[in-house]
């Protein structure tokens, strides 16, 4: 258990893996600094609906960009989980201001305030992104946390995600060996599960594009796969235990399209599938680091089960 009431800032507190950090941060006895945007927007009104919410749950508008704002939020803290960043749509007509600067910038603003908030760790929540990208890595390696995603191939291919993330997590472990700031980082690979918050983020319209697009063909390739809600552990885990250090990936099945579809067809036979598939490329990461922390995951047919049950709920579809 945490200690008496130890304040903890969430940032980005809203979003589909922040609001399940801070669901189980407030049943641990945590008390919650919340970033949002726009505290009133309609899109934060699951967080007030919490369990203990009304007595541990504090919301604070602020600007990643907006430094005085992120240290407000951020000051009497002890810790903070750094989980806001720009997940962009297809297109992006200008990568460097709209995704690589909120995401290098938001970072570093976070950082320099958990420094001089004299804050004791801080989880800040990268990708597989700032992994995956490396054509130098040795094929048919499994990659680990000593793989980093190329700079200069993320920007060559436009993977401008890819690049804000990589530029992000590299910028927060680099602030924190030069100031002395405690920062652990954790890589989640794609990330599926129920959702608490109303708008359906990135990573779940995966699935229920999968379900309801009737794509004509797709790529057979790997995905790696893991829940929300083990994530939302992973992250308290890489805060508690005074040992974690360093980079975290968070993994838990790497499965090919097709085998997930005819798993899906298994559990839900009446949905729009993929009706054929062409052959698509693999690359493998290892949760093993994450493991010896302590952390263990879920069945995926339960990760899968949960999240079209609560797509369902929530009138994403039928």
């Amino acid at each position: 258990m945490a200690l008496e009431k130890e304040r903890v800032c969430v940032t980005g507190a809203g979003g589909y893996l922040a609001s399940w950090v801070v669901k189980f941060l407030l049943s641990k006895g945590y008390f919650v600094h919340g970033t949002v945007r726009e505290p009133s927007d309609e899109k934060n009104a699951h967080l007030p609906k919490l369990e203990k919410a009304s007595e541990n749950l504090k919301l604070f508008k602020a600007d990643l960009l907006d430094y005085d704002s992120v240290f407000s939020a951020i000051v009497g803290c002890t810790g903070v989980f750094h989980v806001a960043s720009p997940v962009p749509s297809t297109t992006v007509p200008n990568p460097q201001v709209e995704v690589i600067e909120p995401a290098v910038k938001g970072t570093f603003n976070v950082m320099k305030a958990c420094h001089e908030a004299k804050v004791k760790r801080v989880v800040v929540v990268s990708s597989i992104a700032a992994v995956v990208m490396n054509p130098n890595w040795p094929e048919g390696q499994v990659m680990d946390e000593t793989c980093w995603s190329d700079k200069e191939y993320c920007r060559t291919t436009k993977n401008w995600y890819y690049l804000s993330k990589t530029e992000a997590e590299s910028e927060a472990l680099e602030y924190g060996k030069i100031n002395g700031l405690d920062v652990v980082t954790v890589c989640p690979t794609l990330i599926l599960g129920p959702l608490l918050q109303s708008t359906v983020n990135t990573s779940s319209l995966f699935l229920v594009n999968l379900l309801k697009e009737g794509y004509e063909s797709m790529e057979n390739k790997h995905h790696a796969i893991v829940d929300v809600r083990d994530v939302a552990e992973a992250v308290l885990l890489a805060y508690e235990k005074p040992e974690a250090e360093g980079r975290y990936i968070c993994t838990a099945y790497t499965i090919r399209l097709r085998d997930l579809v005819d798993k899906m067809k298994s559990l839900y036979p009446n949905y729009n599938y993929p009706k054929s598939y062409t052959e698509g490329g693999e690359s493998t990461a290892s949760s093993e680091k994450l493991q010896r922390l302590g952390w263990s995951y879920r069945p995926l047919e339960e990760t899968l089960i949960d999240s079209v049950e609560n797509y369902r709920k929530a009138g994403i579809f039928n």
